[in-house]
This record gives C-alpha cells, sequence and structure tokens, in this order.
C-alpha cells in the first residue's frame, strides 16, 4: 500500500506533464504566416497573411513589411474591425502595412486572415515577409527570424516563369495549358490548418482521458 500511494503522485505528474507539453507543442506551432506558400515571377497574386493570437492577451495590431525587391503589394482588403495603415518609402512605394483593430482584436483562442495582392518580380525566387505582432498588454513578437528559428519570418517560394509563357495586358502570365489531371493551382493557394488544429485537438483529448483514467484508479 506504501508504494501505491508514492506512484501515484509521480503517475499524476506524468500525466500533467504530458498535457503541458503537447498543449505547449500546438500552441508552438502557429507562426504569422503568408500565404501561398508558393508562388510563381511575374504573377500577380493574392496574399492572405494568417494570425493566430498565442498569448492570453488579444493580437491588436499587425504589420507586415514587403521586400521590394520580390513583390510589389498595391491592393489590400478591408476587414471588418480593423483599419489599415499603408507604409510608403521617399519614393512613394509601398513598403508595407500595419493593421490596427478598432475594437477587442484577436483573443486568445482566435485567429485571423488579412488579405492584400500583388505583383511578384519577375526574377525573384523567395518573398521573405517580416511580420510584427503587437498584443494588448504591449508586448511584440518579431516574426523575422531565419528558417528554423523560434520566430521565423514567413516565406513565400517563387517558381520560374514555365517556359514560353507571355504576359497579357495585365502583366499576368500565362502558362501553357496544364496536363490532364494536375492540380489547379489555386486549390493549393492557401492550405487549410483543419488537420493540424484537429491533430492536436486529438492529442490534447488523449492525454486529458489518460489524466482521468490515471485519477479513476486511485
Amino acid at each position: 500500500m506504501r508504494t501505491m500511494r508514492t506512484t501515484k503522485p509521480i503517475r499524476y505528474l506524468l500525466a500533467a506533464g504530458l498535457l503541458m507539453s503537447l498543449l505547449g507543442g500546438s500552441i508552438a506551432s502557429a507562426h504569422v504566416t503568408v500565404y501561398p506558400k508558393e508562388t510563381t515571377q511575374g504573377t500577380y497574386e493574392k496574399f492572405a497573411v494568417r494570425v493566430p493570437s498565442e498569448k492570453d492577451a488579444a493580437t491588436v495590431k499587425v504589420e507586415v513589411r514587403f521586400p521590394l525587391d520580390a513583390v510589389t503589394v498595391s491592393r489590400f482588403e478591408p476587414k471588418p474591425g480593423w483599419t489599415y495603415e499603408i507604409k510608403r518609402d521617399a519614393d512613394n512605394k509601398i513598403t508595407g502595412v500595419i493593421w490596427t483593430a478598432s475594437g477587442e482584436g484577436l483573443g486568445p483562442t482566435e485567429f485571423g486572415e488579412f488579405y492584400m495582392s500583388g505583383k511578384v518580380a519577375d526574377n525573384a525566387t523567395a518573398i521573405s515577409w517580416k511580420a510584427y505582432q503587437t498584443y494588448k498588454d504591449g508586448s511584440v513578437v518579431e516574426w523575422t527570424g531565419a528558417e528554423g528559428a523560434d520566430k521565423p519570418a514567413s516565406v513565400t517560394k517563387v517558381n520560374a516563369k514555365p517556359a514560353g509563357a507571355a504576359a497579357d495586358s495585365h502583366g499576368h502570365t500565362a502558362a501553357p495549358a496544364a496536363a490532364a489531371g494536375a492540380e489547379p493551382a489555386a486549390a493549393a493557394a492557401a492550405p487549410s490548418q483543419t488537420p493540424l488544429y484537429l491533430s492536436a485537438l486529438a492529442l490534447i483529448l488523449g492525454a486529458a482521458s489518460l489524466a482521468v483514467s490515471l485519477l479513476r484508479r486511485r
């Protein structure tokens, strides 16, 4: 009996540790990300900035800076509950945008998407989006690091123009006809993270079930 009394608390601690690690892993996997993750040189593209809140405080401001050598962003879609400010340089070129919440912002369990459009440079190979996420408590998370960093900048891979592609009167690149059965580019433009969230939820529920099972054995 003495052995059972000493091992049960250890089991509870292990279960709690597992639950916390799963929670921490699901939170750490969420970053400010720009979609699509791939595009093509010389094309006009619609970009989605996906912003998850990762703290107890709400996200109230999001800033994204544009690498002018890789992309020219020119249009922004209005978002209810938010205002935006366009940043320009001395030559009046758009260098970034700041979205600011006019209300409560994005709560701890919420995420939001902000849309903009622009033209990918003809010689671009990648677009690195530096983002700055401000919380209601005044803290700022800088998503500016290299790939693999704790807070990486989102990167859009830029593929070379298809052989024989030509631009139309609006500057859009017309690619050769796709092979039968090929996946449309639009289908891969902004992949859903629903499977990721469901997987994280399943892991959390599994850990909770384990903790309950251990408590019942007491």
